[in-house]
């Protein structure tokens, strides 16, 4: 049975529309209620800066700080993970001067540590916020960051190599830039976005491929989400697995060569991975998720998030804190009920916003409910919960 990941104290300090704030829960789902601009997604996004990346708004950290505070913030959190009972803290201090520059800092159990990548070895965090609902009709930039959270969850190392990616490209696009560019450092930017171009793929197609695993063994009739069928698709992607990476990436180094003229008159890459794109099917219907309905859709990014979580529980050994902002809406009855049933199978800790109550009748006893107004979180006994 998987050991159980949760936060036991969450404490906020100038946190967006919190001067002060503490939580204290225990290990079931909790639920946050309040009329919309309360701040619930605001204590959702206080928990994702736990997690490697920028947050579940990728907000500029100096857009997040209490409009009548020092400009400076801090998320706290006592947990209990992998590595027992610790102390998570980033956050980030208000700067000498305007031009001052502002540097996220992060702590454990009160000791610098170079990033919130290191959180990670304490507990895992996904979350499925309303602006991914048009991930499948969007364009392949933003699948390819829903993606990348995916990955990071599982490897926390791999914002850095992305980073690391986009940077030679750009280095490259301005060596191009030049009319005469300097054939030796093009060489060598390539030689490195070929090295990066791979290893990002590669773990890319690993976790695709891992989650595709875990999405068929759902396919039962207890699952109540449409199945669904992923795939990463690019010529290089294609080839990951298959072949040599050096191979690959001396394949690319000659695609990249050759391709300088034409790269240079339209000012960017035209080939690699940062081009790539997943592919999402409805299965049953045999159709492209961006062809589902509304509600099918929903229901396929719900059952995609549900799996990686399945995925990094198997991998871990440890369930991953969900963040489910307003995931009960537009659920049918079926699929709702689908959905806390999967979360208490999970045993993740799972925090949930919505503005009903009456929404999340089919919870377990265990759950916490909270009622969030403006700048203040009350706790409603148990009691008065049992409404539905």
């Amino acid at each position: 049975m998987p050991g159980i990941s949760r936060i036991r104290r969450l404490t906020l300090t100038n946190f967006r529309s919190y001067r002060a704030a503490q939580l204290d829960v225990g290990s079931g789902p909790i639920v946050l209620v309040g009329a919309n601009g309360a701040g619930k997604t605001n204590l959702l996004e206080a928990i994702s800066f736990l997690a490697p990346g920028r947050g579940l708004r990728r907000a500029a950290l100096p857009d997040i700080a209490f409009s009548e505070g020092e400009r400076s913030w801090a998320v706290s959190a006592v947990v209990d993970g992998a590595l027992g009972t610790a102390t998570l803290g980033t956050g980030i201090e208000a700067p000498s001067n305007e031009d001052g520059a502002i540097t996220r800092k992060c702590r454990i159990d009160r000791e610098p540590v170079p990033s919130a990548s290191a959180f990670a070895a304490h507990l895992r965090v996904i979350w499925l916020v309303p602006s991914m609902d048009a991930l499948f009709n969007g364009p392949p930039s933003e699948r390819r960051r829903f993606l990348d959270r995916l990955v990071l969850a599982v490897d926390p190392e791999h914002a850095g190599r992305v980073s690391a990616l986009e940077r030679a490209l750009r280095s490259r696009n301005h060596l191009l830039a030049d009319t005469r560019p300097d054939e030796h450092w093009l060489d060598a930017v390539e030689r490195e976005t070929a090295e990066l171009a791979v290893a990002v793929t590669a773990l890319r197609l690993e976790t695709v491929t891992r989650l595709q695993a875990c999405l068929s063994a759902r396919r039962t009739a207890a699952w109540k989400f449409p199945a669904a069928e992923v795939a990463l698709e690019g010529w290089m992607e294609e080839l990951v697995g298959s072949r040599p990476a050096i191979e690959i990436e001396d394949q690319y180094r000659a695609v990249l060569r050759n391709s300088r003229a034409r790269d240079a008159t339209a000012g960017r890459t035209l080939e690699g991975p940062h081009l790539a794109d997943l592919a999402v099917r409805h299965a049953d219907k045999s159709i492209p998720a961006a062809d589902a309905s509304t509600g099918e859709q929903k229901a396929l990014l719900i059952g995609l998030i549900l799996a990686h979580a399945g995925l990094l529980t198997e991998m871990t050994g440890f369930a991953p804190i969900l963040l489910l902002d307003e995931v009960l809406a537009h659920l049918d009855p079926t699929r709702r009920a689908g959905l806390l049933a999967e979360i208490e199978k999970l045993r993740a800790q799972a925090w949930m916003t919505g503005a009903d109550l009456a929404a999340f009748g089919e919870l377990s006893p265990t759950a916490e409910i909270f009622e969030i107004v403006p700048g203040q979180i009350r706790e409603r006994p148990r009691a008065s919960n049992e409404t539905t």
